[in-house]
């Protein structure tokens, strides 16, 4: 059975990774960007990035973390990017 991919826009895919950039946790960022590539081709993430399918799944699961090159090149092809802002101060919660 072939698997259809649903199409999603940018924006939300923009908002739930940069939900999962909020945890400044890698693992957690992996997960959230694997779950972003379930919406698309994986072969074709591959042949735009240069990389493998298994490498693909490798980095985007629960195996290794991926090399920021391999982060960059698959947002990219997600019709995403990064950029550094400083970060947000939490109120400090009153006692």
């Amino acid at each position: 059975m072939t698997k259809t991919y649903s199409p999603v826009a940018p924006s939300q895919l923009a908002n739930e990774l940069n939900a999962a950039f909020e945890s400044a946790e890698a693992r957690t960022i992996c997960r959230a960007i694997g779950r972003a590539l379930d919406h698309f081709n994986i072969s074709e993430v591959a042949r735009q990035t240069g990389l493998q399918r298994t490498s693909i799944y490798r980095a985007f699961g629960d195996e290794q973390l991926p090399h920021f090159s391999t982060v960059l090149g698959v947002l990219t092809v997600l019709g995403l990017e990064m950029r550094v802002v400083p970060r947000r101060r939490r109120k400090k919660s009153p006692n």
